[in-house]
């Protein structure tokens, strides 16, 4: 094979690998999308065919995001019954907010350390999103915003390794309060997640190392309430969806706007 041909087969090559990361990425954020807005419920079985349908995309690009959501504990791999969404393990979960509480500190603090102009920028942008964005706003908003300012930090702190572990860890904890959101507290419970957030940013902003490791701190403990109260008050179908929904209870669209 002459040089060129050699040098274009590798080119092509690499333009397909390229392709095949990029459909993976697309299929991994679209179901983790489906996994924390609970339209895939907890505990519902599916196959990857109806993975496929969902979100449009091929059998690979899904079989391989899901493979990784599966090792991030998300999803269950059941041999010869497909996937389990994972259920919503209430226990579990205050142990992790405990994990994940350490974990956003460090990187919030990397982050402040080490922000350039453009991301500070960013900051400000989602900021302004969270005070004067859509109105009302819905979970589904307030979780995109979220979860982009969640990606800045890690990209910001310097230290992308932690994105494997940390990402999972988001997901399960806003998956928790969706349900929380809008199936308990509403709009109040909202804008009290908001105003967490805010400070958050205003000690990123604003460089106060202290300020940013106490809004970090209540920000956990608010996940910590909620898991608390939704453990008191909740329906378990909406835990796991293998349960029988309790008689007479009400059911409101989980992807429904807050009010």
């Amino acid at each position: 094979m002459a040089d060129s041909q050699k040098a274009f087969a590798s080119a092509s090559g690499e333009r397909e690998a390229g392709r095949s990361a990029d459909l993976t990425a697309t299929a991994y954020e679209r179901i983790e999308e489906l996994f924390v807005s609970m339209r895939f419920a907890p505990g519902a079985f599916l196959r990857t065919q109806d993975i496929q349908a969902e979100i449009g995309l091929g059998r690979t690009p899904v079989h391989q995001a899901v493979r990784r959501l599966a090792a991030e504990t998300l999803f269950e791999i059941r041999p010869r019954n497909g996937l389990m969404v994972a259920p919503i393990d209430l226990a579990r979960e205050r142990h992790l907010a405990v994990l994940r509480r350490d974990m956003i500190r460090f990187v919030t603090e990397a982050a402040m350390r080490n922000m350039t102009a453009n991301e500070r920028a960013r900051v400000h942008y989602l900021r302004r999103e969270l005070l004067c964005g859509e109105t009302p706003m819905s979970v589904d908003r307030f979780n995109e915003i979220d979860k982009s300012f969640d990606t800045l930090l890690i990209q910001a702190s310097g230290e992308r390794f932690l994105e494997r572990a940390l990402r999972p860890l988001h997901a399960i904890a806003r998956r928790t309060g969706y349900l929380h959101l809008t199936q308990i507290s509403g709009e109040t419970g909202l804008a009290r997640t908001v105003e967490r957030h805010i400070a958050i940013m205003d000690a990123v902003l604003s460089g106060n190392e202290r300020a940013a490791r106490d809004s970090c701190e209540a920000l956990v403990a608010c996940g910590i309430d909620m898991i608390d109260e939704l453990e008191r008050r909740i329906d378990p179908h909406w835990l796991d969806i293998r349960y029988a929904p309790v008689k007479g209870s009400e059911a409101k669209n989980p992807s429904a706007t807050v009010t």
